[in-house]
């Protein structure tokens, strides 16, 4: 349990990173320089005034200094983040496992708020993190899935690491490029981009990291909700479905949270 709750305070800190990459990254701004500083009157934050959680609560979501509304995504970003470290180190123990699964949540907690925001997936956290979940799947060796599967009828084995890795990349390639295909046909047939390359690489990220039927399950989850909500959204509000622009890698980053909650064991 000490190890979970140091986790939930790491995970806190790197929810408020995740904020500035956030706001950040979508503008091409670094996430290094200048220090923190607010988006309305750019008066550079104090340390004490940007403790996660608790500055937001005592300053009432607004700026010291010009009174302007702190975003509530702020202390929603760092909140999921620290929750979903507590509950992967909770589960999985101080291991290179819990690691994996805190790196992964993390990245999509960037994703999601990023399309929220801005409709931009950053290639800092698709690409990059498709890299790095390449990278741990040869030390943390996948379970049997579809793609092991694939790889037995085409007589491919041996090695535990390449295998593992072969799973990995077919994870990340063969979603995206479902993705990818399904997008091509869209703008085929209704002559507009019904879908952005953002999303392709936002899946091909989390089959690095889960592998095939993982990917393949958060497409799914991902695809329903966003029928289902974005429709129903469009509806409520009144909004033209032809120009409204749905932030799809929302909806396919908490699936792809959920999923990982699952996988996991977390759930």
């Amino acid at each position: 349990m000490l190890e979970a709750c140091l986790a939930l305070v790491f995970g806190l800190l790197i929810g408020s990173f995740l904020n500035v990459c956030v706001y950040r990254l979508p503008q091409d701004l670094s996430v290094v320089r200048p220090r923190s500083y607010c988006p309305a009157c750019s008066h550079p934050i104090a340390w004490y005034d940007n403790v996660p959680l608790l500055s937001y609560a005592l300053l009432r979501g607004r700026c010291r200094h010009c009174r302007a509304a702190i975003a509530v995504r702020y202390p929603i970003v760092e909140l999921l983040t620290g929750v979903l470290f507590f509950i992967f180190v909770w589960r999985l123990g101080p291991s290179l496992a819990a690691v994996k699964f805190c790196l992964l949540s993390a990245l999509l907690v960037g994703l999601t708020f990023s399309d929220l925001e801005a409709r931009i997936l950053p290639d800092e956290f698709t690409l990059g993190g498709a890299a790095a979940g390449l990278v741990l799947a040869w030390f943390l060796p996948f379970k049997p899935d579809t793609a092991s599967v694939l790889l037995w009828l085409a007589g491919v084995g041996g090695n535990p690491h390449w295998t593992s890795l072969a799973q990995s990349l077919i994870g990340a390639l063969l979603p995206g490029f479902f993705l990818w295909f399904g997008g091509w046909m869209y703008f085929k047939l209704r002559h507009r981009e019904g879908l952005g390359l953002g999303d392709v690489k936002l899946v091909a990220m989390v089959g690095a990291f889960l592998g095939l039927d993982g990917a393949l399950l958060m497409l799914i989850a991902g695809s329903l909700a966003g029928s289902l909500i974005g429709y129903s959204y469009i509806k409520i509000t009144h909004k033209d479905p032809a120009t409204y622009e749905l932030p799809f890698g929302t909806f396919l980053g908490l699936a792809g949270i959920a999923v990982a909650l699952a996988v996991s064991g977390a759930l």
